[in-house]
């Protein structure tokens, strides 16, 4: 059991933001059971993201820590092995950084053909200040060694049944950057508990799977971790693959710094607004590791674009707000897209690669605004409606993962096996006779390919 973990409830004496769990009122439940947490879109209108509004991905369900007895070990290819508390690590020199994070599967739904895992659309990603100590101030205290080439990242939660342990493995170079921090706070707050308290990693610009919440454990060493989220998880093709082709984990590379991207969050997807008014088009742009330097609008479909302004907040890692005033949106129906360039030249593609995580969508953003016109009803949405039921799936999928995570999947046949036959690997209790029989449920109530909305 890791350094610090306990079924118990929190310190007595933590805060309300300590004790709670974020509301899950003005979130999109992607899943409830490991918790993730969706923001809408238009709910992000500001540059710093409300810890209450910010998206919430948990690979496993979240630990309840005893801040008391927590602590972080340090050990591995260093001189001293450090068993810290967390006021020990408060006592150490403070650093703060305000720094975009991004899940690398944000965007997930919109890839064709569909792909397994949380069917993200545009807000897993949200911007936050962040205070704590540098990694490398940890790391110096250690008297970590020359040879040193990787710094394992644990952390409290625990896989279930036979799941491998959720540890990433950080590059010397990236773990000893000034930027690179070891936090406990959030926006001038204590972590809130679904963000990682009592401390978390953040390496900014990177995709958000590094900065590691709930951390108990750090290893120094001189290869890269052999666990599944390392070798198999958060890799992406060392080349352009063909959409559907399944892409063996030799063949791939390490996912670390992100692309360049933007969203529109103003207006919302169909919105409805008097035609011949001006109309603030609003929204976020962010480049990982590197700035933005331009944000264009298309009101025209793509036809013809214009630049935005960007907003005077800025910092390395974090997103530019941009706006472009639409001065005369005529009756009817219209697109409008926003596309990013960054200071690396890099510009949002159409329609981004395709690879068989589902990472790092990063198209051409778009919203349909109705000009002084009725809008039509849009369809329930079928990602997320389950279709009949199954007492095979309730009884062999369901005591882990809530019904939303199962439902919003658009796998075909060949799909299904594949993620039946990996949580069979990981112990889910499926005998031989029933995993044909489960994935013909699965496969009859979740049918594939059913379209997405932006």
């Amino acid at each position: 059991m890791a350094p610090g973990f306990a079924a118990a409830a929190l310190l007595p004496g933590a805060s309300f933001a300590q004790r709670a769990l974020l509301s899950k009122d003005r979130l999109i439940v992607r899943s409830g059971r490991p918790e993730d947490l969706e923001t809408p879109a238009q709910l992000l209108n500001s540059w710093i993201t409300p810890n209450e509004l910010f998206f919430v991905r948990s690979h496993f369900y979240t630990p309840i820590i005893d801040a008391s007895s927590w602590r972080l070990q340090v050990d591995g290819n260093v001189e001293n092995v450090l068993i810290l508390t967390l006021d020990d690590i408060r006592r150490m020199p403070a650093a703060t950084i305000t720094a975009t994070l991004e899940c690398a599967g944000n965007g997930r739904a919109f890839f064709d053909p569909p792909v397994a895992g949380v069917q993200w659309r545009k807000g897993a990603v949200g911007t936050a200040t962040w205070t704590g100590v540098r990694l490398a101030d940890v790391l110096y205290r250690a008297g970590v060694t020359a040879n040193t080439r990787y710094v394992w990242l644990d952390a409290a939660d625990q896989g279930i049944g036979a799941a491998p342990d959720f540890i990433r493995s950080l590059p010397i170079e990236k773990a000893m950057q000034r930027e690179t921090l070891l936090a406990y706070e959030m926006n001038g707050e204590p972590l809130p508990v679904s963000h990682g308290f009592p401390l978390r990693a953040i390496v900014p610009g990177w995709e958000g799977a590094y900065s590691v919440k709930w951390l108990t454990h750090l290893q120094a060493s001189t290869r890269d971790h052999d666990g599944a989220f390392v070798q198999a998880g958060y890799r992406y093709p060392r080349k352009p693959v063909a959409p559907g082709t399944l892409v063996a984990a030799a063949d791939t590379v390490p996912l670390r710094d992100m692309p360049v991207k933007s969203i529109v969050t103003a207006p919302g997807p169909d919105a409805m607004v008097p035609a011949g008014v001006p109309l603030t088009v609003a929204g976020f742009a962010w480049a990982g590791e590197a700035e933005i330097s331009r944000v264009d609008v298309s009101t025209d479909g793509g036809g013809t674009w214009q630049p935005a302004q960007l907003g005077r907040d800025r910092a390395r890692y974090a997103w530019r707000q941009f706006e472009y005033v639409w001065r005369t949106p005529a009756a009817g129906l219209h697109r409008v897209l926003s596309r990013a360039t960054d200071t690396r030249g890099m510009t949002q593609p159409a329609v981004p690669a395709w690879n068989p995580a589902g990472y790092v969508w990063n198209g051409i953003d778009a919203v349909a605004v109705h000009a002084g016109t009725a809008v039509p009803q849009r369809a329930a949405d079928p990602a997320v409606a389950p279709g009949g039921d199954s007492a095979l799936l309730n009884a062999r999928c369901l005591i882990c993962h809530d019904a939303e995570l199962i439902a919003q999947q658009r796998l075909d046949a060949a799909g299904w096996e594949r993620e039946v036959s990996k949580m069979i690997g990981w112990g889910a209790p499926v005998t031989g006779a029933e995993r044909e029989r489960l994935i013909a449920d699965l496969v009859r109530l979740f049918p594939a390919h059913r379209p997405v909305a932006p």
